[in-house]
């Protein structure tokens, strides 16, 4: 009763709750509507920038292909000419073609072809400058290959020899190559010009004779010249926005500022991202959308977006510019909100001081209508503290005021319900202290089970985590020791496999027949348990079949197949196995089976890629491919070599999701291929492992190397043949 007395005490007075409800609903009005209003203009401020930021991405990327759609119009041109041999190459004296070209656009710096015979003639301009004389640059037989540049008269006739530069190979630089690799018109990458600064790029297409034979590439060098940063700097973005277009690596390409977006490094001028750019809006919008979307590439249509900085709203148009070609930009405009805001801003500090001018009157007839409300209602109060001490027999007589009155005879009903209220949740609470102690038992019951379960899972995970180690043991234990390939003759031998689990998928078996030696590899689907058993009954039938007959490879590799495919049904449907095998005899390499690509390297250190997918079919998944099985001879002299391996180590992946890839191994190869057999191993090892770095292991590394040595070792012991 005296915490209850305490609380009333505390309460409001009614002449304050009859002033201070209705001020603050009013308040709440007025405020709601002036809200409603800065929402409703900050929405059409919304639209507003929706509209405007569209038009002018349109007007951008309207602007972007207006400058770009001449060089591909100009290179199909020079293709045609080159493949109707109008242009000569070889005796190079006229450029008449190239330099109307090159007179015609201010924005193309250079025209020129190159043959497959290495030949190579164009015209560029030697500065950013419309107006200054062009020149020709010619690399042919007559030229030695090296790069000549002389002067032209206006028909385009070689005149004066102005420089005699390197040797130039046009089939070795990036916009021949690429032009080869896509078979069509593409664009390379943006690079910054060295002589002038300005962001630079390249069109090509190659030429094809009417046998589609490649007859050679011609090219455009096009610069975003300054007119284009004008036009951006021209648009009508607010007052404060910014516009500028970055490739997908984030490279900044151009921009509405006059900020120089590229860099001195050494003796080399780079652009810059535009996560670097001066501009803290170009800078910090870059930085928005690398953290929204994690990587510009997953900007594939236009985006509508907003973020904060210094505490203001910015307004971000996104918009992908793509073709066929291989250009692949973004188009960016930002607007601050506070360009459209200031006039809303304004009308809200208007509505901010009439909303304080209403509540001030509002107030005073509140303070009149409530002292002329409480006399009565005070009365009622002091009854209502003898209630509030326990007194609940006090009977409440009132009258005068009718809902006054009315109020009094609530009261003592109210007191009479107390009473028995009280009365019945005493016997609710022994109730409930009685269900609370029987929930309490059944709640330790259960405890006790959960905690036995625990137990016994943990029993179960140590069991499990044994077998899974001894079945790793096993796979270990039955590959080739190296002692084993130091003995065979006439070849050096080394081979590697890391699983990626407790137990892996890959095979590689190197086995010592009467005939000769047999080398297979192979990797069943996924990794696990299941995939490590099905590899050791691969690598038993193979044994098994290799000791009890000694005919080639192609002819047992059905009755592998069966074996696989006859315990693939009763164990996990679905699984199978890639598997080449090589039989080396009478000095002869013989290949069959389905697998990745082999290396076959030569003592010069050239490779030879083998696609084996004609050569055999995954075992496992039909009873019988004695149809698909096929051989092909690998003839192998001193010093050359074959280099096998899994898809675990080309698509082994670092921490940005980058593939090893076939070239890297490749180059691995090459570079360590005069070393010993174990010597290249290693390196190729240490190599993946360095690209992985920390990232974990995704799928089971398998490399086996072999090399012919020149003559076979006398002083190894003798050998046990199957």
């Amino acid at each position: 009763m005296k915490s209850l007395l305490k609380l009333t005490s505390r309460k409001i007075s009614l002449r304050h709750l009859l002033i201070i409800p209705f001020v603050l609903q009013l308040s709440a009005a007025v405020g709601v509507t002036g809200y409603l209003t800065f929402l409703s203009g900050r929405e059409s401020v919304g639209r507003l920038a929706s509209q405007l930021r569209q038009e002018m991405s349109s007007r951008i990327e309207a602007e972007l292909n207006l400058y770009l759609e001449s060089p591909y119009q100009f290179n199909h041109i020079n293709a045609a000419s080159l493949a109707q041999g109008q242009v000569d190459l070889q005796n190079s004296q006229n450029a008449a073609q190239f330099l109307r070209q090159v007179q015609l656009s201010p924005f193309i710096y250079a025209s020129y072809c190159g043959d497959e015979s290495g030949e190579y003639l164009g015209v560029y301009r030697p500065a950013d400058d419309r107006f200054a004389p062009p020149g020709m640059w010619v690399s042919n037989a007559a030229s030695e290959y090296d790069l000549f540049s002389y002067d032209i008269d206006v028909n385009g006739n070689r005149q004066a020899l102005v420089e005699v530069g390197n040797p130039y190979d046009p089939r070795q630089r990036p916009w021949y190559k690429s032009a080869v690799e896509t078979g069509s018109a593409t664009w390379g990458e943006v690079y910054s010009d060295f002589l002038t600064g300005l962001p630079t790029l390249t069109a090509s297409e190659p030429v094809y004779d009417a046998n589609d034979r490649l007859i050679g590439v011609c090219a455009i060098d096009v610069k975003l010249p300054q007119e284009f940063r004008q036009f951006l700097a021209n648009l009508s973005i607010g007052q404060t926005g910014k516009a500028f277009v970055m490739e997908r690596s984030g490279t900044l390409v151009s921009s509405s500022t006059d900020e120089p977006i590229t860099v001195q490094q050494g003796d080399r001028i780079t652009l810059i991202q535009a996560t670097e750019s001066t501009e803290s809006l170009i800078r910090e919008t870059a930085h928005f959308l690398k953290a929204q979307f994690g990587d510009f590439s997953d900007l594939t249509e236009a985006q509508q977006l907003d973020f904060s900085l210094n505490q203001e709203r910015q307004f971000v148009q996104v918009l992908p510019l793509q073709n066929d070609r291989g250009l692949d930009w973004l188009i960016v405009l930002v607007v601050p909100e506070s360009d459209f805001m200031a006039q809303i801003h304004a009308s809200a500090r208007t509505t901010f001081w009439l909303c304080l001018l209403t509540l001030g009157a509002t107030t005073l007839s509140g303070i009149l209508i409530a002292r002329w409300v409480a006399r009565p209602i005070s009365q009622l109060g002091r009854a209502s503290q003898l209630i509030a001490q326990g007194n609940l027999d006090q009977q409440v007589d009132i009258h005068n005021i009718e809902e006054i009155d009315t109020l009094g005879q609530s009261f003592n009903q109210m007191a009479g319900q107390l009473r028995q209220s009280f009365t019945e949740l005493e016997h609710i609470n022994q109730t409930l202290e009685a269900r609370v102690e029987d929930r309490t038992a059944e709640l330790k019951a259960a405890n006790d089970e959960i905690n036995l379960l625990n137990e016994k899972l943990q029993e179960d995970n140590l069991r499990m985590g044994a077998e899974l180690n001894v079945a790793r043991q096993l796979q270990q234990m039955i590959l080739p020791k190296e002692q084993e390939l130091n003995q065979i003759p006439d070849l050096d031998i080394a081979g590697f496999m890391e699983v990626a689990t407790e137990v892996g998928g890959d095979y590689y078996d190197v086995i010592q027949r009467q005939a000769g030696v047999l080398v297979g590899i192979g990797d069943v689907t996924g990794h696990g348990l299941e995939s490590g058993v099905l590899m050791i009954m691969a690598q038993t039938a193979i044994r098994a079949l290799a000791a009890a007959n000694d005919a080639a490879p192609a002819t047992f590799l059905n009755a592998v197949n069966q074996v696989i495919y006859q315990n693939v049904q009763r164990m996990s449907p679905g699984k199978n196995l890639t598997l080449s095998l090589l039989d080396y005899r009478d000095e002869q390499l013989w290949l069959t089976g389905q697998h990745e690509e082999v290396l076959v390297v030569r003592a010069d250190g050239n490779i030879e890629r083998v696609d084996t997918i004609d050569l055999g079919f995954p075992l496992g998944m039909v009873d019988d491919i004695t149809e698909f099985v096929a051989q092909v001879p690998i003839h192998l002299a001193p010093g050359d070599g074959i280099v096998l391996y899994t898809d675990g180590v080309i698509e082994a992946e670092n921490d940005q999701q980058q593939l090893y890839g076939l070239e890297r191994l490749m180059e691995q190869i090459q570079h360590y291929w005069q070393q010993s057999a174990i010597e290249i191993r290693r390196a190729i090892i240490a190599d993946v492992q360095q690209h992985i770095g920390d990232r974990a292991v995704l799928d089971d590394i398998t490399l086996v190397v072999l090399k012919k040595v020149n003559e076979p070792s006398t002083n190894n012991p003798p050998i046990t043949r199957l």
